[in-house]
């Protein structure tokens, strides 16, 4: 047991691991990385060896604290127990009063995105301010055992004006607790929180390395592993969660609306095909973001003439191949440069159906072709 568990990402665990061994440990860390990579995981383990009672710079898994405190490894689990006890029919009041806190141990919380219902949950479950009132009042007790420790898992979902709530804490660090904030990127957050966090950017981990976490864990065919591996891109957890199927599928189907796009032909099937995927509800809508960034980063390798490419959509290889002759690297910025609009509108409760619409028929040969919008405005 331990941190020798943990793949990838050595040199985070190092510097954990020597926090805690001089005893330097900070007031708040930022963990960054793409979902499923193992910011969760690794948060929870440091809670783990801040408080274990045997080790001072590592866990051993097997004393009572150690325990209660690997129970956070399942926290859907948690979460659903929390709704239950919470009731379905909450009413906004009460999803305040009554934060949604997952806590298997004193010491140790962990905050996730409320989804307020378990039958219905809402589109976006996010930290609501009744999760970061509770811990701003916690977080300067005193601890039972060594160290406190606040996971807040998906960040990034914080509202700005709500996020002002948890600022306070980190301009007036509590000595006893550390606060671990878990986001795929520090631009998703406020900067002022940011630059008061000591941030840790997770790598993706090599495919070899997915595919050897996938056996262990896993009892799919050595195909599917590899398919697995290949689609999640270096994420292990995203990679064991996933339905191959459904991914690889979902992946032809946004590599479609690309091809359209790229053709400027047949509106209309174009259109249908963009409504499918804003209403689908078994991925979010950043997911989906995520696939065509993923399926446009292998296109930009293609069309800058990148010898020997290496494809995050390996299976799609001919029909990317064949699309890198349509469009060129230009055609693939102008794209990213939509995409990064809709992802930024996307928190603005931008319409997401018009906006992948109005980016599609943006992208036709037949419509004037516009300058990127500049980043920096």
């Amino acid at each position: 047991m331990g941190f020798q568990e943990f793949l990838g990402n050595e040199r985070i665990v190092a510097a954990l691991r020597g926090a805690l061994r001089t005893k330097r440990v900070p007031h708040a860390l930022l963990f960054t990385g793409p979902r499923g990579v193992g910011k969760f995981t690794l948060a929870r383990m440091f809670a783990q060896a801040a408080n274990c009672e045997r080790v001072t710079d590592d866990f051993c898994g097997e004393c009572p604290t150690c325990h209660r405190i690997s129970l956070l490894a399942n926290p859907q689990t948690l979460v659903e127990q929390g709704l239950v006890e919470r009731g379905e029919s909450a009413e906004a009041a009460t999803v305040e009063r009554v934060p949604l806190i997952l806590q298997t141990h004193p010491d140790v919380w962990a905050l996730v995105p409320d989804p307020v219902r378990l039958k219905s949950p809402v589109a976006r479950p996010m930290l609501r301010v009744g999760q970061l009132r509770a811990v701003q009042r916690a977080a300067y007790f005193q601890p039972m055992g060594r160290r406190r420790v606040f996971i807040l898992d998906g960040a990034e979902t914080m509202r700005w004006d709500v996020a002002n709530v948890f600022l306070k804490i980190l301009e007036e660090p509590p000595g006893s607790a550390t606060l671990i904030l878990t986001a795929p990127s520090p631009y998703a957050l406020l900067p002022t929180i940011v630059s008061r966090c000591l941030q840790f950017h997770f790598a993706p981990l090599p495919q070899p390395a997915v595919e050897k976490i996938l056996k262990e864990k896993t009892n799919r065919k050595p195909a599917e592993i590899k398919l697995a591996a290949q689609l999640a891109e270096g994420s292990p957890g995203l990679a064991i969660e996933m339905d191959v199927d459904a991914a690889a599928q979902r992946r032809r189907n946004t590599l479609r609306i690309l091809e359209r796009a790229a053709h400027g032909q047949g509106f209309a099937q174009l259109f249908s095909d963009t409504s499918a995927l804003a209403k689908d509800r078994d991925s979010s809508f950043e997911d989906q973001l995520g696939v065509f960034y993923g399926l446009l980063t292998d296109l930009l390798e293609i069309t800058s003439k990148v010898q020997e490419p290496v494809l995050r959509n390996a299976p799609l290889a001919i029909e990317l191949q064949l699309l890198g002759k349509t469009v060129d690297s230009a055609w693939v910025r102008r794209a990213i440069a939509g995409f990064d609009e809709i992802y930024a509108g996307a928190r603005r409760n931008l319409n997401r159906q018009l906006g992948l619409d109005a980016l599609a028929a943006s992208l036709s040969p037949s419509v004037s072709r516009r300058p990127a919008p500049d980043a920096r405005r």
